[in-house]
């Protein structure tokens, strides 16, 4: 266990990192330039937000230079046994998923089995010929949709919660999402409603990465997690990545808490009861995953290596670049949920990007990449820096509440 790696002398450190295949090597935070005393702050942090019972338990995971030199688990994986949080925890990782699966589309970008300027209609026909319903009524857009929109959120589709009443009043009678319909299903009743917006004239959080997954079974001619396991997760050594939690691993499957920011946390979702522990028929691209610390930053330094990592090129480093630097359009603009704009936050292939400073979060850095999921987990990495931060916890509904505490400490650290 990393964990255990840690506590060892650096003399034998050095020996374990050198030995033990498919590990990312561990580093004293001096030794990347970070300060330990610094790092601690981040440790204290997290320990207030525990006795304010904002969170049930939470990991943090530092490396700089492609090494580890930070990892804590604090508080509980499950709150009602008191079964304390481990480093290796696995845990719902819910939009964290996007990247991932906009990685395996690009996979197939590389290999010349899909085009990011090709239709999605190309993959998926039931989506061609879609109406956008706006303010004077229903109409076809000039542009049909394409995989770049699909990776970029201006595909005109939305969560069902748009503020467009036709196209949301829609998306909830199909349930659009039902967990017990496959991708497939899930595009045919997507056809059936109205966008938001004609493809590639604004920004939306929704569906599209979903869509994405159908089109890389398609393009692929695989079922998504199929495809994923072949050519991201077994390359990688990602080996508690999936849809589901098997038997043997629910023992570290943390439980989901929900919170009403106050100190008051309610059970959402135990570990031993969760609908995690079977494979469901909708693998959902866009937040259908769990993961472990270990296997996101592994995930992520292969993205600040240019693609590769241990010497296994996943992506060509290109198509990196398209998802670690801004593609909207300054008639887009940045990036908006309902009527809040992340101001100097645009977005690349997969994750946001910080463009320029302003008020939104003001602790974050130009050139930050990254993103997180719905029970508050959160990761950004600093090319300038480089610095990777996975902060892991399972409470909801989102909040920033864990990354805004420990950012600026983590940054601060930061010596040479």
């Amino acid at each position: 266990m990393l964990r255990c790696v840690l506590q060892l002398p650096m003399l034998v450190c050095v020996m374990v990192c050198v030995t033990v295949a498919g590990e990312l090597p561990v580093a004293k935070p001096e030794e990347v330039g970070l300060s330990a005393a610094g790092l601690a702050k981040v440790d204290a942090a997290i320990e207030s937000l525990l006795k304010e019972k904002k969170l049930a338990g939470a990991i943090v995971m530092i490396a700089r230079h492609g090494k580890i030199a930070h990892l804590k688990s604090q508080g509980f994986m499950d709150l009602e046994s008191g079964k304390p949080m481990r480093d290796d925890a696995v845990v719902r990782i819910y939009s964290m998923t996007k990247a991932i699966a906009t990685v395996g589309a690009l996979i197939l970008c590389d290999e010349g089995k899909l085009g990011l300027n090709d239709p999605v209609s190309k993959y998926v026909p039931e989506l061609k010929g879609c109406q956008v319903h706006g303010k004077d009524g229903s109409f076809t857009p000039e542009k049909e949709m394409t995989v770049q929109d699909l990776m970029l959120h201006t595909a005109g589709l939305s969560y069902g919660a748009s503020g467009n009443e036709i196209s949301d009043r829609k998306f909830r009678e199909l349930k659009v999402l039902d967990a017990d319909a496959d991708l497939a299903a899930m595009t045919t009743k997507l056809g059936k409603v109205p966008l938001v917006f004609a493809p590639g004239t604004d920004w939306m959080y929704g569906v599209s990465i979903d869509v994405l997954g159908r089109v890389i079974e398609v393009a692929s001619g695989q079922p998504l997690d199929e495809f994923l396991q072949a050519r991201l997760f077994k390359p990688l050594d990602m080996k508690d990545t999936g849809f589901y939690v098997p038997a043997e691993k629910v023992d570290r499957f943390a439980s989901n808490y929900n919170s009403d920011g106050k100190g008051n946390l309610t059970l959402k979702e135990s570990a031993q009861a969760s609908e995690y522990l079977k494979r469901r028929k909708l693998l959902s691209a866009g937040g259908g995953l769990v993961s472990t610390a270990r296997d996101y930053m592994r995930f992520l330094v292969m993205i600040s290596r240019g693609g590769e990592l241990d010497g296994v090129r996943i992506l060509k480093s290109e198509s990196v670049t398209l998802m670690t630097t801004n593609q909207l359009s300054e008639k887009i603009g940045w990036i908006k949920f309902g009527t809040s704009v992340r101001e100097g936050v645009g977005f690349g292939l997969g994750f946001s990007v910080r463009s320029k400073m302003s008020d939104w979060d003001p602790q974050g850095r130009v050139g930050e990449y990254g993103w997180g999921g719905a029970a508050s987990t959160h990761y950004w990495t600093s090319p300038k820096d480089d610095l990777i931060v996975i902060t892991l916890e399972q409470t909801m509904p989102y909040s920033f509440l864990t990354e805004f505490a420990v950012k600026g400490l983590i940054y601060d650290a930061i010596q040479k």
